[in-house]
């Protein structure tokens, strides 16, 4: 019995891209009174994710909120994500001296897309290709009190694409 060998080429091409919006949002608002808002006037059900989004620094693991909604009719997935959080921890004194068993602690802040140190939150709209007028969502959460600017971004603009699979 001859065993016989198949090889299969494997292109990227072949993998589509999933096809999704991201909108950028700068806001003093807390997360929750954000997905309200965008709730009552988007006329969408986004709610608190059991699973926030894992993340590693270098300094120490950190996590990002995550509202979400599917829309089972138009088979849409939003996602309000959280861009900036606080890593919060403890290091221990390498120093020889009278305070050399002190632990000091450190703050420092961590973003899931670095390129957009300044954005407090990313709307993520997936499946959405010919659904949805983005401009028009845009529109509508410019117009909500406390959001300072809301923006489309660029997909190809962002450097740390896989931060954005979840």
């Amino acid at each position: 019995m001859t065993v016989q060998k198949v090889y299969h080429k494997v292109y990227i091409e072949d993998f589509e891209e999933v096809d999704y919006h991201i909108i950028a949002i700068h806001t003093s608002l807390e997360d929750y009174r954000l997905a309200y808002f965008l709730n009552r006037d988007l006329e969408i059900c986004l709610s608190k994710s059991n699973v926030d989004i894992q993340f590693q620094v270098k300094k120490g693991k950190t996590s990002f909120a995550r509202f979400t909604f599917e829309d089972e009719k138009k088979v849409i997935n939003w996602d309000l994500i959280q861009n900036k959080n606080e890593v919060v921890g403890t290091e221990n004194n390498t120093i020889q001296d009278l305070f050399s068993n002190t632990k000091n602690s450190f703050s420092s802040s961590a973003y899931l897309l670095s390129e957009f140190k300044k954005v407090d939150f990313f709307l993520k709209i997936e499946n959405a290709a010919n659904e949805i007028n983005v401009s028009e969502i845009v529109s509508k959460i410019n117009a909500i009190d406390s959001i300072n600017m809301v923006y489309n971004v660029d997909k190809e603009t962002i450097k740390s694409k896989n931060n954005l699979i979840f």
